[in-house]
């Protein structure tokens, strides 16, 4: 083996390590705060947690988030899926390459050829497109992204976790400086249907709804939650947003939200809404667009869809995240969402490194 491919072998076995570390760092963190308000928890669930890690998944190291679902629930369940484990084993083989085509934003409307998305126009390499990829004309683009709305929002094809995302008003724009943003999607402002509004009227609240494609071919939605922005945000930021659980079959909203930490609050804190009896407008239409969405992309087989209701009543998905859509809120406090599936099957070869 030559110098450089040792010296990538070793680096790559690093990033490894540091990514479960990571893991392990933050469920930790979750599990420390869950027990600061549901108590400590039985160490023998703890110790199930090691075993089942080591049995079923063929290392300990894939029972940090097991712990953080069994902290949570107080109860041991067969059938739940580590995040980490989801991350380095289940993605490459129910997704491989095609978990990266969502990151380039401008693909959704040639992928999806329905009215889901609010997109207006695409930046794509130093040129402007429209929905229906025709070149615009750059002395078109203003009056092309503000035909119907007054605001709009960019997003680029790097932005995750709520980074990367930019909202301009029809006053304050400047195609110069709205370039330099790179490659990716201009898309109408949302106005969110009036049960949002209540709970968060300073940005738009998104539905997290989880959907596979089974054995043979079906999809079918495993886990929802809501997000809320809180008041100083313009849009759902993944460190400070609250997420509450949906019942995938009702959509009622859970009693209780958790924060990014795992602490749990049952209203929202700066509207005081309080999320108990309240169920998610238009529900149906939500899961049969993300059936139907996820049809028309079966390649990759478990995505992240965010998506809302408008004032119009009709569902808007703002974008769908088909690399690594986190699993572990689901699986805590609906799990275990993917029991049925076999994913288990994809343990290591490889007893060094996970």
């Amino acid at each position: 083996m030559g110098i450089q491919r040792l010296a990538e072998k070793i680096f790559y076995r690093l990033d490894i390590r540091k990514f479960h570390q990571e893991h392990k760092n933050d469920a930790n963190k979750a599990i420390k705060n869950i027990e600061s308000e549901l108590g400590k928890t039985d160490p023998k669930l703890f110790k199930l947690c090691d075993e089942y890690a080591k049995d079923i998944f063929g290392w300990i190291g894939y029972s940090p988030w097991l712990k953080v679902y069994s902290a949570y629930n107080g109860v041991f369940k067969e059938g739940w899926i580590p995040d980490n484990f989801y991350a380095r084993k289940v993605l490459p083989a129910i997704k491989g390459d095609y978990a990266h085509i969502a990151k380039l934003k401008p693909l959704s409307s040639i992928i999806f050829t329905n009215n889901y998305f609010p997109d207006s126009a695409y930046h794509v390499n130093g040129l402007w497109y429209t929905q229906s990829h025709k070149i615009l004309n750059k002395n078109e683009l203003k009056d092309h992204i503000f035909k119907t709305s007054q605001k709009i929002v960019f997003k680029s094809d790097k932005s995750i976790q709520g980074k990367g995302i930019y909202f301009f008003d029809k006053d304050n724009f400047d195609i110069n400086k709205f370039e330099l943003l790179g490659n990716g999607v201009v898309q109408n402002y949302i106005h969110q249907h009036k049960f949002f509004d209540e709970i968060t009227p300073n940005s738009v609240a998104t539905l997290r709804i989880t959907s596979i494609i089974d054995e043979i071919g079906n999809p079918s939605v495993r886990g929802c939650y809501l997000r809320l922005a809180r008041n100083k945000d313009t849009h759902v930021i993944a460190s400070s947003s609250i997420r509450i659980p949906v019942d995938i079959n009702t959509g009622e909203l859970s009693k209780k939200g958790l924060y990014s930490s795992w602490l749990s609050v049952d209203y929202h804190p700066d509207s005081h809404i309080s999320f108990a009896n309240k169920k998610v407008p238009n529900y149906d239409k939500c899961i049969s667009a993300v059936k139907e969405l996820h049809r028309s992309m079966p390649y990759n087989r478990c995505i992240g869809w965010d998506l809302t209701i408008d004032n119009d009543n009709q569902v808007k998905v703002m974008e769908w995240n088909g690399n690594h859509n986190g699993i572990k809120l689901s699986e805590a406090t609906q799990g275990p969402c993917f029991a049925d599936l076999g994913w288990e099957k994809f343990i290591a070869n490889s007893t060094f490194i996970q």
